[in-house]
Formats: C-alpha cells, structure tokens, sequence
C-alpha cells in the first residue's frame, strides 16, 4: 500500500469517529479511547461498549496508520491503548483499530 491508500484509509476512519460522536450525542469533554486490538479483544470491546468504531489494519501498515490516526486526533480528546506494543508476536496479531468511549457501557 502506499501513503496517498494510507492516508484515505485514516481520513476516512476519522471521519466515521466524528460521524458516530455526533449521531451519539458526544459531549465535547467526551473523546474516544483507541486500541489495537486482535478479533477476539475486538469482539469483547463491542460487546461491553457502544458505539464503537473498527477498522481492520493490514500489519505493514499499523505504523504509518496509527501516526496518521494520532497526528489527525492530536486536536481530540483521545487515549491509546496497545498502540505501541513491543512484542512482534503480538504485533501480528493485532488486525483492528477499535474506538470507544469507556464510558457508555452497552446496556
């Protein structure tokens, strides 16, 4: 992939965060939190949050994105959360981007 394919993909990304904060009725103390996340912790994150917002990144990308993600988010209020995990085995394992507000619980 290249930076212009990089790029969209994040602009895209923060578009459909700012949608869902909007249609949510997000405060303007409220933000996202973001994690790396593998399907399975994915998976739980919707199951115990809502809204959410997911992308799946491919693993030669995960750098290049999540600096375009944070750059972008710089303005927002917002947390990283495995972002910049050290280990490669787990590296590899992490396929999405989640976005959450740890304090809207899916009820």
């Amino acid at each position: 992939m290249n930076n212009q394919t990089i790029e969209y993909q994040a602009k895209e990304y923060l578009f459909d965060l700012n949608n869902i904060a909007n249609e949510n009725g997000f405060k303007s103390e409220e933000g996202w939190e973001l994690s790396m996340a593998t399907a399975d912790e994915k998976k739980a994150i919707e199951k115990k949050y809502y809204p959410t917002v997911s992308t799946s990144v491919l693993p030669e990308i995960v750098a290049a994105f999540l600096t375009l993600v944070k750059t972008k988010l710089a303005t927002v209020k917002a947390k990283f959360h495995n972002a910049t995990e050290h280990d490669a085995a787990r590296n590899k394992q992490l396929q999405f981007l989640v976005a959450y507000n740890p304090n809207r619980l899916r009820r």
